[in-house]
């Protein structure tokens, strides 16, 4: 009985309001911050690649962060959930998630901006932040921000790390002798060497293996388009076809194939990057990003979004249709459909490249999600005892997901994305309004020919509300530093860029 009250609160939760809450953002936000996410995009990527090179004493370095981020939420859905839509909502379901993700770029810069700019420093001299910093210090709703840390404590640190375990385990066991407790024991091992570590150990980790691993993936993706490149044009033509149901048109079908391609489309975007969700901004706020200013941090996030929907699972479908697997009611489906359709292209091995994909992909997925957690779990209590109990459930969630049938923990932890989802939603259109106003300083100065520099005394609302240590740095030149901390600002033009206040 609970579980279909469950289940039916979720498909009203995802079917009914949050995709058009994540839809309608996204919409709002991109004509806002006037398309951002197509006016910075070669920006959004140098900066990236400028990131990896530059490292800071208080933080992370931009492309740790970003890393970090692609590790939670590029997993076993891109290859296992990318084929569950296509299966569903057909090769239509492609074009929509590539309208989601478009769309997503935009949420996502408004949201890790906002993590920027509202972080705490640790007692270690590292960054911490995330929803939960920028409901308590911005909104002043503690309750909300409470609530929020709770359900991403249970959600992206237990519940999502035992559902990883187990499709890592399934994997593993289909296709070499290693039965699944052991599977879990060895994960367990591995996750917990790194995260008692911390997060600068998480994001050297998630730094190198992510990159690695994308490659790899992407390159198997591009042999098996070469190999069926004179299929391609016909595949393209299918995917905006089915998109708008035009190949059934006179069959009078075309009502009901296209708004299964958006249904599935639009809900494997969503969920595949995440955008608006509330989970990347807790690692996007431990950067110290470069340029000096938050927003850079917020265009270094769109690219995660790009990546993830736009070239990974662009990639798994790209395998899949190509192979002619993908055959409606035929039952196969999920990593059987991607396995099967790996094989049709590269032949056998290609059984090893999804189990290491799996394995990758959902072991880097533990650990960040293992991450997002804690830095919920220090917001709620900052208590070491308690942290190292966190931890270690953590581990026992991961061990035991392995050899557990998870639907009712996969159910619930839907319900709580959905219900922080939601949340963080309000709060970032709330908020909207001040991440909207730092891109425009930030463009302001790009287009005065500066490199854009973040002067908190230059917007009271953001002085009075983020931490007091937090975005001190003062812009310097050759020879003097332009203001001291103390100095108030006199330029009438510079107080044009003030902040106005949330729309609250």
């Amino acid at each position: 009985m609970l579980n279909e009250l469950i289940a039916v609160v979720n498909s009203w939760i995802w079917g009914a309001i949050l995709i058009y809450l994540l839809l309608g953002a996204g919409i709002w936000f991109t004509f806002r911050s006037r398309f951002v996410q197509i006016r910075h995009f070669t920006r959004a990527w140098r900066l990236v690649l400028a990131g990896r090179q530059a490292r800071h004493k208080d933080g992370i370095s931009s492309f740790q962060s970003l890393c970090t981020s692609l590790a939670s939420h590029v997993g076993t859905g891109n290859i296992a959930g990318v084929a569950i839509a296509l299966y569903l909502g057909g090769p239509g379901a492609v074009f929509w998630m590539w309208v989601v993700a478009l769309l997503g770029m935009a949420t996502s810069f408004i949201e890790n901006t906002l993590a920027q700019c509202y972080k705490s420093r640790t007692p270690y001299g590292s960054f911490i932040g995330g929803p939960a910093y920028y409901i308590d210090k911005a909104l002043k709703i503690r309750s909300a921000a409470v609530f929020i840390s709770t359900m991403m404590v249970f959600t992206f640190g237990l519940a999502f790390n035992a559902v990883q375990s187990n499709s890592i385990a399934l994997t593993v066991s289909a296709t070499t002798p290693i039965p699944s407790w052991l599977s879990g024991v060895l994960l367990a091992l591995l996750a917990g060497i790194i995260i008692f570590r911390g997060i600068h150990a998480i994001s050297r980790v998630a730094e190198r293996v992510v990159p690695f691993m994308a490659l790899v993936y992407l390159t198997v993706a591009l042999i098996v388009v070469v190999i069926q490149f004179d299929r391609l044009p016909e595949v393209l033509h299918l995917i905006l076809a089915n998109a708008f149901g035009l190949e059934t048109a006179a069959s009078g079908g075309a009502g009901f194939l296209m708004a299964q391609a958006i249904n599935q489309g639009v809900c494997r975007g969503l969920f595949s990057n995440e955008a608006g969700m509330g989970s990347v901004p807790n690692a996007a706020a431990t950067a110290s990003p470069s340029p000096h200013h938050p927003a850079t941090q917020g265009l270094i996030s769109m690219v995660g979004v790009f990546a993830d929907t736009i070239v990974i699972c662009t990639a798994t479908a790209a395998i899949i249709l190509l192979s002619g697997q993908l055959e409606p009611q035929s039952g196969l489906t999920g990593t059987e459909l991607t396995l099967a359709a790996i094989r049709t292209s590269v032949g056998s091995w290609g059984d090893l490249l999804i189990g290491a994909s799996m394995l990758l992909f959902g072991f880097t997925s533990i650990i960040a999600n293992y991450y997002y957690g804690e830095s919920n779990l220090r917001f709620l209590h900052k208590s070491t005892r308690l942290l190292t109990v966190y931890r270690l459930a953590a581990l026992v969630f991961v061990c035991w997901g392995a050899i557990s049938q998870l639907e009712q923990v996969w159910t619930l932890a839907d319900l709580s994305m959905g219900l922080m989802a939601m949340v963080n939603l309000i709060a970032i259109v709330l908020l909207g309004n001040l991440a909207l106003a730092l891109l425009r300083d930030f463009d302001n100065q790009l287009q005065s020919g500066q490199e854009p520099h973040f002067d908190r005394s230059l917007f009271p609302f953001l002085d009075q509300t983020i931490d007091p240590d937090i975005w001190i740095e003062k812009r310097t030149t050759d020879s003097t530093e332009v203001q001291s901390e103390s100095e108030s600002v006199s330029d009438s033009s510079l107080l044009s860029r003030d902040l106005p206040e949330p729309d609250c």
